[in-house]
């Protein structure tokens, strides 16, 4: 029987049908010491992605002032 687990109102199960050779494969190439740190470490990676995918998206969607002078600034905040 799994455990159910809410997190953020989501309801999880905390046993997993995990691909026993993606983890085994992650768990060597990643050198970790178990497969709870392998998964924790493959989920953290994946986060950090996909945020840094959200970011990069955002590239060429922020209007800037053509008359904004960052060196004037730099200037003024050295005195």
């Amino acid at each position: 029987m799994c455990k159910i687990v809410v997190y953020g109102g989501v309801i999880m199960a905390s046993n997993l049908a995990i691909n026993d050779n993606l983890l085994n494969n992650a768990f060597i190439i990643g050198g970790y010491s178990s497969k709870k740190e392998t998964v924790n470490t493959a989920l953290q990676e994946f986060i950090q992605r996909r945020k840094s995918e959200e970011l990069i998206n955002l590239f060429g969607t922020v209007e800037y002032d053509a008359d904004y002078d960052y060196k004037k600034l730099r200037a003024r905040n050295k005195k």
